[in-house]
């Protein structure tokens, strides 16, 4: 029973899961978005193979605390994966993720080339790591 964090982007949605015990988040994969009907058919064969029972989207809100538009459309996906999936689909407050994953590779010193190929699973990552460090 594991859980999965996604930083949901116009252009790619960032994978993340958890171990077995719920307790650490590791960066899977970053999906490059093409349709809805290929993005939720990646989701679901990753969904199997780590045997996700629960969802956890990143909500980007402003820093003021209120939902913008981008806030708004990762809700609706948030919607739509609940429907398609039938599993439990929880929001996360999101803000700074990307900020924090990108200093996070500057300070390991990886390539801007690099950086732009991990930064969405890694902002996943801390996206449900919140999340679970918030349940305990």
């Amino acid at each position: 029973m594991r859980t999965m964090g996604l930083d949901y982007g116009d252009k790619t949605i960032g994978v993340a899961v958890s171990d077995l015990l719920g307790l650490t988040a590791q960066g899977v994969e970053v999906i490059r978005r093409t349709s809805p009907v290929r993005d939720f058919d990646h989701l679901k064969r990753i969904i199997g193979e780590y045997e996700v029972t629960e969802i956890v989207v990143g909500l980007p809100k402003n820093m003021n605390g209120t939902i913008g538009p981008r806030g708004e459309i990762c809700q609706e996906f948030a919607g739509q994966l609940e429907e398609a999936f039938a599993l439990p689909v929880r929001m996360w407050d999101e803000r700074l993720t990307t900020v924090s994953a990108t200093r996070t590779l500057l300070e390991a010193d990886v390539s801007r080339k690099k950086r732009k190929q991990v930064v969405d699973k890694i902002a996943a990552a801390l996206i449900l790591q919140g999340y679970m460090d918030s349940k305990r």
